[in-house]
């Protein structure tokens, strides 16, 4: 039986501002990146949404990103490997906190945005963000672009690593996420999304924007909880899923 983890970015609200349907998303995923405060979230959100991870039994994970507030973290930013490695410690170690407090424990780290991307073609950002990782304990996975740069130097590192796969986004010719305000960078249509997802899963590829075949280690699956319609694509995932006996759980 082929085995998949579905994780969602989850804990963007701030304040008084409210993004995403993450109650809703959570029983429909194995696994949940939560936003650390630095692109969103704050500290009462990371705890309400490690509450709802732990009731439902999903994987907890820290999202850490730029300091970027205004730009959603989406924004490139120069740092050193230095500031690479500490934006990690430090944001993690605030998710940590409040799962151990919940009585779970850190499983995962999936960076956020631009910082995601920038470790993805990087070589010294993606080192010091597998030492970050490693340093956090053996547990924690690396949740990092399949067949990136990023992903090849965990393997190297010998840091636990899932390659991640896209079932909303399009995909450059490279293997790297095209930018969402390109034609058919973001993927809005459940079916199509379908489809993409089960040639990664089942085949071992995606289809480029330009209809190039890139070769993908789908190990876990990323569904975006700030697009519209999360919970109708969470749902039709799941029931895709079970009609191909695909199981769904944390790795």
């Amino acid at each position: 039986m082929k085995k998949i983890d579905l994780n969602c970015d989850m804990g963007e609200s701030y304040g008084a501002w409210k993004m995403g349907a993450d109650a809703d998303v959570m029983p429909y995923i194995s696994s949940a990146n939560i936003a650390c405060g630095f692109h969103a979230g704050d500290p009462a959100t990371i705890r309400k949404t490690v509450r709802l991870a732990v009731d439902a039994g999903v994987a907890i994970g820290a999202h850490p990103s730029l300091p970027d507030l205004m730009g959603f973290g989406r924004r490139a930013m120069k740092v050193s490997p230095q500031e690479m490695y500490d934006l990690v410690i430090y944001q993690a170690g605030a998710v940590e906190a409040f799962a151990r407090a919940r009585g779970a424990k850190l499983h995962h780290v999936k960076c956020h945005g631009a910082l995601y991307n920038m470790a993805a073609m990087d070589e010294g950002l993606s080192d010091a963000m597998v030492r970050a990782v490693k340093d956090l304990g053996s547990q924690v996975i690396l949740y990092c672009l399949s067949q990136s740069k990023n992903f090849e130097i965990a393997k190297k590192a010998g840091v636990r690593v899932a390659g991640e796969v896209f079932a909303d986004r399009g995909y450059s010719d490279d293997g790297t996420l095209a930018p969402r305000d390109k034609p058919g960078g973001m993927i809005v249509d459940p079916a199509a999304s379908v489809k993409q997802v089960l040639a990664m899963i089942e085949e071992g590829y995606v289809t480029s924007l330009s209809g190039k075949r890139v070769p993908v280690s789908a190990d876990t699956l990323c569904l975006h909880g700030d697009q519209p319609g999360a919970v109708t694509f969470a749902r039709k995932l799941r029931e895709t899923f079970k009609e191909r006996g695909i199981d769904v759980a944390a790795p």
